[in-house]
């Protein structure tokens, strides 16, 4: 078993074989935590509400102190349909050198107050324009529609002789309202002052836990060196007239490689934080430790532990992004050939779609693949791989407009596309559509910082592959076996291997030490029994749940989505053991059926294979009305050297039918739970029971579907 020391020294050596290639490959994520033991709205379903903001705040407070000398910052959130305004939204920005960014007042997160005496708004305000001004900035305080507070117009560039900023006193934008309380347009958020080289700063004072706090809004900034010095003059004139604490808020800051950003924001279920990017594997995993750690403190869980002992996602995803320091270092712009690249060895390669991913997958899920869409899509996918093949020179602009159309789901959502390239090149995403950036989102939130990692060498890697060279093949239609055969994780495993080869002979191995990591998949272990001779091991495989389009769906109005969740997916694996009979002697019965198992082999030698669906329960609103339940499942193992049959039940709960204590307390507990719904019966061998599989719906090469039954 490999070491944390052997794992650390695996990325470095993953970053030299990129390195070596003269490539740059930036990694991002977006972790999310929920408190898995709250039964409240806020962390099962709700995005805003309960105590999420506070604990979001102490997990900031945490982050903080982990990645010290930054400055917090209260920028203004994503709004998403439905919602009036836009949600909060706390970050960190800090010098990615370590050199202290901010030492004046702290954010109330990180400090308590403890002067009570009320700073002074006018002071404040005539410091900060002095500061501006010591800098050589214009700055002039304008007209404010609330007695409590103080706005100051700035510009960078002031005529030489210039005296103060004139201001045109009607001009309605600068008595515009708080951007934290109106909503965010459909066009996108804008400073309309700020793109003029004008600059609205609002100073308050107010009250917050019974204490004077004082708060600055910042307008919008798109150049670090500018915005710095806008720090800096900050810091000064707040430190002048000590302020004891200090809120800012306002417009996101621009970062670049010089800087960075992380934030905490809230999402279904959980707080999401949005790492800074990382230039390089190593420093991914150094900055996933301090994160996954930081969350631990506030009792916030990467996953979800059910009654049953079901390991279930935090209620958000586990992203990768990959791009570079800046838009144009992006290594999918700097070489556009790479984007088509790798769009054909994802179609190819279902394992990097399916077997590291979240549970809501497939056409209707929240990463479809670009083959997911339908027959005439796929045609029309492949017609424009052949263009932009032949296009010379392919622009960041053509390679967006090429691809834009086929990497989203059916209702034309990018956000929702396995490979997700909204902010690529996009023009129609102000502010932030054209950063370069390609966002994984087939990926479950990962348990461990070092899974997170070995995915993100795995991604890199396969970037890095296809940046080099284009094995040239085409696109696979897989039709029907994309959701049958790859539901199956034996057949995930399979591809996994053969992904992997690819990299190694492209001489970017994955050490044993990543490799290792990326083979953990226990949580779809549910048990194995021990039968003479064999063992039959039960894994949870995946379902591709549909998406329901009844017009009386309370769902239709609002912006969340009513899907069928009741169908499950197991997978049988049959194996003989050391010594004991060919697996091939056995015959395995569902519901009376003889299963038709396919004979593979695997890197422990010979196993018999398939999969089983059924309904797990009876949703209060989904398909098939006149469906019930088919749980428990079972199957009946026999063997011509055996005078009785073996009868293996999968039960969905305790098998004696009592409640469980209370939740598992830990991963542990979770799995022996899920061993003990798997029970062994030895039963009398009926002989009217027997012979092939007669041809019957349902039943295709790799499963079984109970329900047609």
């Amino acid at each position: 078993m490999s070491t944390p020391d052997d794992f650390e020294t695996a990325v470095r050596r993953h970053d030299a074989r990129v390195a070596a290639l003269g490539l740059t490959i930036w990694v991002g994520s977006e972790p999310t935590f929920t408190d898995r033991l709250a039964q409240t709205p806020e962390w099962l379903s709700s995005a805003l509400g309960g105590d999420k903001e506070l604990r979001a705040q102490a997990l900031l407070g945490g982050l903080s102190r982990r990645f010290p000398g930054g400055l917090v910052l209260r920028s203004v959130g994503r709004q998403y349909p439905g919602e009036a305004q836009p949600r909060w939204n706390l970050g960190l920005y800090r010098r990615r050198d370590g050199v202290p960014l901010w030492q004046g007042p702290p954010d109330p997160i990180l400090a308590v107050p403890t002067q009570e005496a009320r700073p002074g708004l006018e002071p404040w305000a005539a410091a900060l324009s002095a500061a501006f001004q010591a800098r050589g900035f214009g700055a002039a305080p304008v007209g404010a529609p609330d007695p409590f507070e103080r706005r100051l117009l700035m510009r960078a560039e002031v005529a030489a002789g210039a005296d103060a900023v004139v201001a045109n006193p009607g001009d309605p934008r600068l008595a515009r309202p708080s951007v934290h309380a109106q909503p965010i347009p459909a066009s996108g958020l804008r400073d309309e002052l700020a793109e003029a080289g004008a600059y609205l700063f609002v100073l308050r004072i107010d009250e917050l836990d019974g204490r004077p706090t004082a708060r600055i809004e910042l307008p919008r900034f798109t150049a670090v060196p500018l915005f710095l010095d806008v720090l800096q003059c900050l810091e000064q004139s707040s430190l002048a007239c000590r302020l004891p604490v200090l809120i800012v808020a306002g417009y996101p800051p621009p970062a670049d490689a010089t800087v960075e950003l992380g934030t905490v924001t809230p999402d279904p279920a959980v707080v999401e934080i949005n790492t800074a990017p990382s230039a390089d594997a190593a420093s991914f995993l150094w900055r996933s430790r301090e994160i996954y750690a930081a969350a631990a403190d506030q009792g916030l869980a990467p996953y979800r532990l059910y009654f049953n002992g079901t390991v279930a996602d935090s209620g958000g995803g586990g992203q990768i992004t990959l791009g570079g320091a800046s838009p144009r270092d992006s290594p999918f712009l700097q070489q556009p050939r790479l984007l088509p690249r790798l769009v054909r060895f994802l179609n190819r390669h279902p394992a990097l779609s399916y077997l590291f991913c979240h549970d809501f997958v497939g056409s209707s899920g929240q990463s479809v693949r670009a083959d997911e869409r339908g027959s005439d899509a796929f045609d029309e996918l492949a017609l424009a791989l052949a263009l932009l093949e032949r296009q010379e020179p392919l622009t960041a602009e053509t390679l967006w407009h090429g691809l834009a159309p086929f990497l989203c789901d059916a209702a034309g959502n990018s956000h929702r596309a396995e490979v997700n390239i909204e902010k690529l090149w996009n023009p129609f995403l102000a502010g932030r559509g054209q950063l370069g950036l390609v966002e994984f989102r087939a990926l479950r939130m990962q348990h461990t910082p070092e899974r997170a990692t070995a995915l993100a060498c795995l991604l890199r890697s396969v970037a890095a592959m296809l940046a080099g060279a284009d094995d040239g093949l085409p696109l696979v239609d897989w039709g029907r076996e994309l959701h049958q055969r790859f539901a199956l994780p034996f057949y995930l495993e399979q591809d996994l291997r053969a992904v992997l080869a690819s990299l190694a002979a492209a001489g970017l191995a994955l050490d044993e030490a990543i490799e290792s990591v990326l083979w953990r998949g226990a949580f779809r272990r549910l048990g194995q029994v021990q039968l003479p001779g064999c063992s039959l091991e039960l894994r949870r495989a995946l379902e591709f749940w549909p998406l329901l389009g009844d017009a009386a769906s309370p769902e239709q109005g609002g912006g969340s989505r009513l899907i069928d969740a009741s169908t499950a997916r197991v997978e049988l694996r049959l194996r003989p053991v050391p010594d004991g009979a060919s697996a091939g002697e056995w015959q395995v019965f569902a519901s009376g059926v003889a299963l038709p198992m396919r004979h593979e082999r695997d890197a422990q030698g010979e196993v018999q294979v398939f999969g089983l669906r059924y309904r797990s329960f009876v949703p209060r609103w989904g398909l098939h009305p006149t469906l019930g339940a088919q749980a428990p499942v079972r199957v009946l193992l026999r063997h011509p050297g055996q005078a009785d049959d073996h009868r293996v039940t999968l039960h969905e709960w305790r098998p004696d039918g009592q409640a469980y204590p209370g939740l598992p307390e830990d991963l542990d507990e979770a799995r022996q739970r899920r061993a003990d719904r798997i029970t062994l019966q030895a039963v009398p061998r009926d002989p009217a029971l027997g012979g092939e599989p007669a041809p019957l719906r349902g039943l295709d090469a790799y499963g079984l579907d109970l329900r047609c039954l």
